[in-house]
């Protein structure tokens, strides 16, 4: 198997990365220390070996409406197949949600939800998280201030 990172040069390119995802490749190079065309070579490896998963944009949530954010843990009734996959497909099907992991612990799921305040967030949860028969109980958490957010 190759090895998915080769060095530490890899690691420089992939923070830069981090920093500003739209880079032109000659910016990147001067920044790593490389010619173009070896960076080149090198970022293409990248992607296609799976460490760059994709290119994406931010967008400040609130153009959306999206005002207030909610971490909501998910207690299943059963952790039965059919409930975890009905549980799973619903919540791949809703905007407002934007993360769900599934977890160890007394809480079958972690939700990060956002929404345009607390009466939207009552919808959300009646009209659609609490009408999964799956579902048996629902916690919620708002997120006051965010200190810290990082994507990789």
């Amino acid at each position: 198997m190759t090895q998915k990172i080769a060095d530490e040069t890899d690691r420089r390119i992939l923070k830069e990365l981090l920093a500003d995802a739209r880079i032109t490749n000659n910016e990147l190079a001067e920044r790593v220390g490389l010619s173009a065309s070896p960076c080149l070579r090198r970022l293409r490896r990248l992607e296609e070996t799976g460490v760059i998963r994709g290119y994406t944009a931010l967008i400040d949530p609130a153009v959306e409406g999206w005002t207030m954010t909610a971490i909501a843990t998910v207690r299943l009734s059963r952790q039965h197949e059919d409930e975890i996959v009905m549980f799973e497909q619903a919540i791949r099907g809703w905007d407002e949600v934007l993360e769900c992991h599934l977890v160890t612990g007394s809480r079958d799921y972690v939700l990060k939800v956002m929404s345009a305040g607390l009466e939207q967030y009552e919808r959300f949860i009646k009209e659609k998280i609490a009408r999964l028969k799956c579902v048996a109980s629902i916690e919620t958490s708002f997120v006051m201030n965010t200190i810290k957010e990082r994507r990789i």
